[in-house]
């Protein structure tokens, strides 16, 4: 087993997009996220933020503007067999109402092994980069995809 085709280090997409202020609220109540540094712009900025600040999992609104069908066929995926494995956010600075993403979506890591009832499983590791408007770094989004094998 091992490596597959050589996808690591692949570009799979790029995406952009604006954090908007609305769309923290709704995250917000998604959540059931109640503090008002999330919803009100005086108590964020009495928290020294600049703006509303973004639920920690905000970034996950780029999929609404990701061509996930290309994403899906770009990685060679059978869809019905596909499982999230882990999703984790690391951010090197606070995300708030105003910012503007520019995030790069590369293959990590992309592995076949044995599966745990036979056949193989493949795990893929994708790391989204997200840089505000200036090229600074202000979040990574690292996810697992696995994909099981086909049944006999």
């Amino acid at each position: 087993m091992g490596a597959t085709d050589g996808l690591v280090g692949t570009v799979i997409d790029e995406v952009s997009f604006d954090v908007e202020r609305g769309k923290i609220r709704e995250f917000a109540t998604a959540t059931a996220t109640d503090d008002l540094i999330h919803t009100d712009r005086a108590a964020a900025r009495a928290a020294g933020f600049e703006d509303v600040l973004a639920t920690p999992t905000h970034v996950v609104v780029a999929g609404h503007v990701r061509d996930q069908g290309a994403f899906v066929d770009r990685l060679g995926l059978a869809l019905e067999r596909v499982v999230v494995g882990g999703v984790r956010w690391e951010y090197q600075r606070a995300l708030v109402a105003g910012d503007t993403l520019r995030g790069t979506r590369r293959v990590t890591s992309d592995v076949q092994r044995a599966g745990s009832r036979g056949g193989t499983v493949r795990i893929i590791t994708l790391e989204t980069e997200y840089l505000d408007a200036a090229g600074s770094p202000v979040v990574r989004l690292t996810e697992t995809i696995i994909e099981r094998g086909a049944s006999s």
